[in-house]
């Protein structure tokens, strides 16, 4: 907000001595505002008597700005009176950014489809945080430019990098343009340049509040353009490299990144029905060096698991979602999918593929307007889970940014926790839902005080396959029976949740079931906090968390747990 509106003073609130009449006694206070009125020649009226004892006094509606000087100065040179203040307006500080294009941003704030970004910029706008874009590079952009941290470019085939050379530190997009049909394989079509890569990082961070183009999700975070797409798209070795090198992780033969980015957004992928192991050793390298690692879940309206990195372990997969609340119609779907947000449609499903019919319905980001190579930049709505994609890592940096502490485990579940259904269809699966920023970022941000003694146990436990293991509690100083409502927070680390099976023992023996096994739940951890009715247990004693896993393949340790009495 650069200005705030000038309302005027229409009441005062007074404060009186302690001792006085008036602090006490509501006719005494309306006798001394008819007494003032009298003074000031001004239209006083004692109307209620606030939670901290003072008296909201009345100006009538009318009053000006010097009249309600010379009623102040009426109460301050009554010696009776402690203090005496206006009663001003206090406003919302989610206000509409001034850039111009702003209200075509419907993914931002429309109810329906859009993302509910605005009132969390009331707490969070991203600072601190780098997020990479790997992506076909950067395409010089005056609405991202302030925000553009030194990236690189990580083609290592000089042809398709189309700037002579292979890898290097220039991030700049050289165009991902094909000349002919057939260039890059049988069935492929000659295009122009998709400039993507901007497209993408605006979203994220494009400049706000500058009176110009666009506002990004996180437009106080830093934007690192990563390039591994260029002619042809890009290969796996070297966007594994750019996961490495981004987060912080060492590559050979190029030097360290000075801004390591604790997001990484990849709008990108290929078909396959597993996640290459090339993908997910780096994927699993970024999350331990705690950087968030989201996914477009892909466009080919079919089941994401046969599309990769979106089938990878330990990411944010994210599908499309229209204007109106719907699963985009080429937008992927299944189990996999952990979240939606809004990928738009600029055209409907059964219109031409190729042709723009609703382009108030797409994306509207960032972009050049250049045929093959840079030209004058511009803006341009898109549609695609490319687009959805960057809403999510917008959201994750400003979740990142608000409270720093968060891992990526944490902001993938606060984030689902707090999605809200799709007020649309999905078929197939769209996750947790349309993704909310301002109920997420308030939930990581809301402390719930403690509502009773907790115990706990960080001591590893190791969960090998087809075994079951458990871990004790041992609850003393507590009278009576267990709660009714008695909370079992979980922390386990494990490559494949859907092989566990949880189940709290009371130190009768009694067994309570806290999570069942599942073939089609792929995704990492167990990081939650049930809820269960105990109020039939003695609560003192050992208490056990008991895990069972009965499958191969995958393994992970009990890394905490504890009870809430």
């Amino acid at each position: 907000m650069t200005a705030l509106p000038s309302a005027p003073v229409e009441k005062v609130i007074v404060t009186y001595k302690s001792k006085t009449a008036e602090a006490g006694s509501n006719d005494a206070a309306k006798t001394d505002a008819r007494a003032k009125a009298a003074k000031t020649g001004e239209s006083l009226a004692f109307e209620r008597r606030l939670a901290g004892g003072a008296a909201l006094v009345d100006l009538g509606g009318s009053a000006t700005k010097q009249d309600v000087t010379e009623v102040m100065a009426a109460f301050r040179a009554d010696p009776q009176v402690a203090s005496v203040e206006p009663d001003i307006r206090a406003y919302a500080m989610a206000v509409t950014p001034n850039d111009t294009e702003y209200a075509k941003q419907w993914d931002l704030f429309e109810a329906t489809g859009g993302m509910n970004v605005p009132t969390a910029w009331d707490k969070t706008t991203g600072s601190g945080v780098t997020v990479a874009v790997i992506d076909t590079g950067y395409a010089a952009h005056t609405d991202l430019a302030t925000n553009v941290v030194n990236g690189y470019d990580f083609i290592s085939d000089s042809a398709d990098a189309r700037d002579g050379n292979g890898r290097d530190a220039n991030a700049k997009d050289e165009g991902d343009w094909n000349a002919t049909a057939n260039e890059c394989g049988l069935g492929s079509p000659a295009s122009n340049s998709s400039w993507h890569g901007t497209h993408v990082a605006g979203t994220i961070g494009a400049v706000t509040n500058n009176t110009k183009g666009i506002a990004g999700i996180a437009y106080d975070a830093k934007i690192q353009p990563v390039r591994v797409l260029g002619k042809c798209g890009g290969s796996s070795s070297d966007i594994a490299d750019a996961i490495t090198w981004a987060s912080g992780g060492s590559v050979p033969g190029v030097a360290a990144n000075a801004t390591p980015a604790k997001v990484i957004n990849l709008s990108l992928g290929g078909a396959s029905s597993t996640c290459p192991s090339v993908y997910q050793t780096a994927i699993n390298g970024a999350v331990s060096r705690g950087t968030t690692v989201v996914v477009a879940a892909g466009n080919s309206n079919a089941n994401t698991s046969g599309f990769t990195p979106a089938n990878c372990s330990n990411v944010i997969t994210v599908a499309s979602t229209s204007r109106e609340g719907n699963r985009s119609f080429y937008s992927n779907f299944g189990s996999i999918v952990d979240v939606a947000a809004p990928g738009g449609e600029t055209r409907r499903g059964t219109d031409t593929p190729g042709t723009v019919t609703t382009p108030q319905n797409g994306i509207l980001s960032t972009l050049n307007s250049g045929a093959t190579t840079q030209s004058a930049e511009n803006y341009a709505p898109y549609q695609g889970t490319s687009m959805a994609a960057p809403h999510i890592a917008g959201l994750a940096a400003l979740l990142k940014s608000a409270k720093t502490s968060l891992t990526p485990a944490e902001i993938e579940s606060a984030i689902k926790s707090n999605a809200r259904p799709l007020p649309g269809t999905c078929t197939g699966g769209c996750g947790a839902g349309i993704a909310d920023a301002t109920k997420t970022v308030n939930a990581v941000t809301t402390t719930t005080p403690p509502t009773g003694t907790v115990f706990t146990n960080a001591t590893d436990v190791t969960i090998a396959d087809n075994t079951t293991v458990s871990s004790t509690i041992s609850v003393t100083g507590r009278t009576g029976n267990a709660p009714a409502a008695l909370k079992v927070g979980v922390d386990i680390k494990h490559t494949w949740r859907g092989d566990l099976v949880i189940d709290l023992i009371a130190p009768d023996g009694t067994v309570r079931n806290l999570k069942a096994s599942s073939s089609s739940d792929s995704a990492d951890d167990v990081v939650t906090t049930y809820t269960v009715d105990a109020s039939s247990e003695v609560a003192n004693g050992a208490w056990k968390l008991q895990v069972r896993d009965v499958a191969t393949g995958d393994t992970g340790y009990i890394n905490s747990w504890n009870l809430t009495f």
